[in-house]
């Protein structure tokens, strides 16, 4: 339910209307987003400023309360141990914990209300406002800000963002976490590798399809969802990355022959465009369906209904906003840490707080860039990527084929993401097997590369190299990426839901406590290859390697069907 705030002009006390002129004059302000940085990413260029008359349409992060019970009340419904375990919270359950107090909410209305904003939406929870302005009345409301419009991206997307930072009232420091729209550009897309050279032997694969999955991961023709249950899946795409319902059948009848499936998705959220299908979107919704089949799957399609809305953000209201919602939900989207405000990451930290506690499984790419490099202060550090690195989501790597035309054992895929956050500490569901890891390792790279006390990633892995994807009815092969992975290990558990909702029982929820105290139960251990990192001497460009037990290359391993459900299945 979308909640209408009617705000029309109103005789604002003399203290609001004094408020906004001293907003005006740039007095009484601060950034809520200081440590925010700026860049405008490779391929994209500005095409000047906008028109001040131009409609824009900015969400507001409304300050929350109850955090701390929060994160209480996610680690009870989590944890097996717990007798809490798995009586996740009702959406409204959640709302009345986390609403933002009446004074902050009257407070930030009457503000916007004085600005001119219209037209402004809440969600269920009441913690995101959604409101409408010209480019004037923003730029006189969010002092500093300057309105310019940018294209880039494969798809030549039009944003509208801000070089500058933005001010903010003083007196709103206790009401506002951050305004979206401003800086925050779109995620990238995974990579297409040239095709390995092939090699002389018999039994080859030319390429990753669902039958390969499903042979590696011992999942045989009558592991699919039952069609009975109100089991369902769910993927996110974000700006104009679509898929085509034509390229889905298309890929069950060159590749989904041996397995039931579901002939179409059963639900879009959002705006689904007409313009060309994205290989994302494809690969997304063509291997969720495949690893998870015949169990119902949305797809959040959230392109930005305006220039100046951020699409990862709006799939996050529109979480907050739904009161039945799928078990599972992979997203393959991913940003640098240091390049986003500490209050905007702890702020969405927040939100996968929240569907935890509602019993929803995130499942997050871990990236595509191994353990990441850049330079401070002219020393080379690892650079962890945000939201792989957050403690309430399950974060996938990726893994290869020791030999690439056979399905054999996996090894390292060299791009898959992991690593240290330098935001979040080490979660206390990971203590053990972390500090074994950084123990045993024989490979560590040097202590001034990475936090070796934050919130290491990832949790699990699958295959992320070489996958046939149909896209714009054109098969393509050889896409790679932790974008694949992801899709490939929510199907298996949206599968292992199936039979825990058959035999009574609630979804696995947040997954990460039961993961680490079962100690990688169920899962092929990956104990070979290093993944990528900064290219100078002192590395040579290899980050962490995997070794036995859990790693931050490849997590705990990869899904082995028939014991990883055996492990999973109760309570």
């Amino acid at each position: 339910m979308r909640v209408r705030l009617l705000m029309k002009p109103t005789c604002c006390p003399c203290s609001l209307l004094g408020l906004l002129a001293l907003v005006i004059a740039g007095k009484c302000t601060y950034n809520p987003e200081p440590d925010q940085r700026w860049m405008l990413p490779p391929g994209w260029v500005s095409l000047g400023r906008v028109d001040p008359e131009e409609e824009l349409s900015l969400t507001f992060a409304l300050k929350q309360r109850n955090l701390e019970r929060l994160s209480e009340l996610v680690q009870a419904v989590s944890d097996p141990s717990s007798p809490q375990y798995g009586k996740y919270l009702t959406l409204e359950d959640v709302a009345e914990l986390v609403q933002p107090s009446p004074l902050t909410l009257l407070t930030v209305q009457k503000w916007l209300s004085a600005a001119g904003a219209r037209n402004c939406d809440s969600v269920t929870t009441q913690d995101f406002l959604t409101c409408w302005l010209s480019v004037r009345q923003a730029e006189l409301l969010l002092p500093g800000a300057e309105f310019h419009r940018y294209v880039g991206g494969p798809t030549k997307t039009h944003v509208i963002r801000s070089p500058h930072p933005y001010q903010l009232p003083q007196a709103l420091a206790p009401h506002v976490d951050f305004v979206g729209g401003l800086h925050r550009f779109p995620p990238s897309s995974p990579r297409q590798r040239p095709e390995p050279q092939q090699v002389g032997t018999v039994s080859l694969h030319l390429g990753v399809t669902p039958s390969v999955l499903r042979q590696r991961y011992n999942l045989t023709a009558k592991d699919v969802g039952s069609g009975t249950t109100n089991n369902s899946q769910a993927c996110a795409q974000f700006l104009e990355q679509y898929f085509h319902n034509s390229d889905l059948t298309e890929f069950m009848r060159l590749f989904g022959g041996s397995f039931t499936h579901q002939a179409s998705v059963a639900k879009v959220v959002g705006k689904q465009g007409r313009g060309r299908a994205g290989i994302e979107a494809s690969l997304d919704v063509e291997y969720l369906m495949s690893a998870g089949a015949n169990i119902s799957t949305w797809v959040y399609s959230s392109p930005g209904r305006h220039e100046a809305q951020e699409p990862f953000l709006q799939w996050l209201l529109l979480l907050s906003n739904e009161s039945s919602l799928p078990h599972v939900h992979t997203v393959s989207y991913g940003d640098d840490e240091d390049s986003l405000s500490s209050i905007y990451i702890q702020r969405v930290n927040t939100e996968f707080m929240k569907a935890a506690a509602r019993g929803l499984t995130l499942l997050f790419a871990s990236g595509d860039t191994g353990a990441g490099c850049w330079s401070v202060s002219g020393r080379h550090k690892f650079r962890p990527s945000f939201p792989a690195s957050s403690p309430y989501v399950t974060t996938v790597g990726g893994t290869s084929f020791k030999n690439p035309f056979l399905i054999t054992d996996e090894v390292v895929d060299y791009i898959s993401g992991g690593g240290f956050s330098n935001v979040f500490p080490r979660p206390p569901y990971q203590e053990e097997a972390v500090a074994q890891f950084l123990k045993s390792s024989s490979h560590l790279p040097p202590s001034s590369y990475f936090n070796a006390s934050g919130r290491a990633y990832p949790d699990v892995a699958a295959l992320s190299d070489g996958y046939w994807v149909v896209s714009n009815m054109v098969p393509i092969p050889w896409v790679s990426g932790t974008s694949a992975s992801t899709p490939v290990f929510g199907g298996i558990l949206s599968l292992i839901n199936e039979h825990r909702i058959l035999n009574g029982r609630p979804p696995l929820g947040f997954l990460n406590p039961r993961l680490y105290q079962q100690h990688g139960t169920g899962l092929f251990d990956v104990t070979h290859g290093c993944h990528e990192s900064c290219l100078n001497e002192e590395v040579e460009g290899q980050g962490f390697c995997s070794g036995p037990g859990w790693d931050p290359v490849t997590g705990w391993g990869t899904p082995n069907f028939p014991a990883l459900l055996k492990t999973l299945l109760n309570p």
